[in-house]
This record gives C-alpha cells, sequence and structure tokens, in this order.
C-alpha cells in the first residue's frame, strides 16, 4: 500500500526553534526523487519524494510513504490516524547571513527528506 500526500516542507520568512529562517530561492537546487526518512535515519526510509516546488508561500512537496517495513507501516497507520500531520526535513546550509533580531537568513540550502513538523498536509490520493 502507498499513501502520498503532499505540503510544505517548509514555510517562508518563518523563525524555527534554532531562529533559522528559509528566504525566497533557498530551495532552487532541490530534486525530487530523493528518498523519505523516517525520524531522519537514512537506515529507515519509507517512501519517495515525488516532486518539490517553490512557490510564493514555500517549499511544496508531494511524497509516498510506503507500507511493507517496519518503519513503512507504522507510517501509514500514523499517518491514517492523524497522529502525524506534517513534514520536516535536515539540512546543510550551503549560503546564509545574519538577519534582523538574532535570525539566521537561510539563502541556499541542500536538504534530506523526513517526515514531521509544523507544517501540515493533504493526502492528495
Amino acid at each position: 500500500m502507498t499513501i502520498r500526500i503532499a505540503g510544505y516542507a517548509a514555510v517562508f520568512d518563518v523563525p524555527d526553534k534554532g531562529k533559522d529562517v528559509v528566504r525566497r530561492g533557498a530551495f532552487e537546487s532541490v530534486q525530487p526523487g530523493a528518498p523519505l526518512l523516517w525520524q531522519h535515519d537514512a537506515t529507515r526510509p519509507i517512501g519517495r519524494v515525488e516532486s518539490v516546488n517553490e512557490d510564493g508561500r514555500g517549499l511544496r512537496v508531494i511524497a509516498s510513504v510506503t507500507a511493507g517495513t517496519q518503519a513503512g507501516d507504522e507510517a501509514v497507520a500514523l499517518l491514517k490516524s492523524g497522529a502525524i500531520d506534517g513534514m520536516s526535513f535536515g539540512y546543510r546550509v550551503r549560503r546564509s547571513r545574519p538577519g534582523r533580531g538574532g535570525v539566521r537568513e537561510l539563502l541556499d540550502i541542500d536538504i534530506s527528506w523526513t517526515r514531521r513538523s509544523r507544517q501540515g498536509f493533504d493526502w492528495i490520493d
């Protein structure tokens, strides 16, 4: 069984807990096809990132989550129950600058896909 989800992995101009703020253009080099990881663990893929699109709000993502492994089965069950309602990403900063109020403005980042954040998603199938 595969579940497809869509939503924002990041929203522009909103500081995170670490005072990082993603700016428009930071995702220009991001490509789809990366594995979707469970709990930021590269040894536990649960699906694939099918498409990524930087729009006026942030980074919109469509991803598939596949059952059949322990992590995949757990993710599908939690998604279906509503216990997981978003996704996040790990990132490596390529280019940044200091911003007002002590934030770090992220201008170019490399990302790895994971599964949870404050940004919601929508079922698409």
